[in-house]
């Protein structure tokens, strides 16, 4: 499992890709890469390509993102989902919350 960022150079999006298991393993690191940054991007892209399962704990994580990036005023993207993950986005209703491509 590993997470990695980029952000953008006029600061306003931060990329984050997750490669492996997206669970509670990789909490902290997940955290610590949007909690990082500073002035807040306006938007934020959560690249799934190289994610191979993902748990209930992912979907919190994602949900902890939300609230720190400005809840429902949020622009979260969630991008490059495989058919598994993508499945269990959609049971959770997340692509209520997100945008979901």
């Amino acid at each position: 499992m590993s997470v990695e960022s980029e952000v953008s150079l006029d600061g306003k999006k931060l990329t984050i890709v997750i490669k492996g298991r997206f669970d509670f393993g990789s909490h902290q690191n997940f955290r610590n890469v949007y909690e990082g940054v500073y002035p807040k991007p306006e938007t934020v892209v959560v690249d799934l390509r190289g994610t191979t399962y993902m748990d209930s704990s992912a979907l919190g994580m994602l949900l902890l993102l939300r609230d720190h990036a400005g809840g429902d005023k949020s622009d979260i993207r969630v991008v490059n989902s495989n058919s598994d993950v993508r499945k269990i986005l959609a049971i959770s209703n997340f692509d209520k919350l997100f945008d979901i491509n």
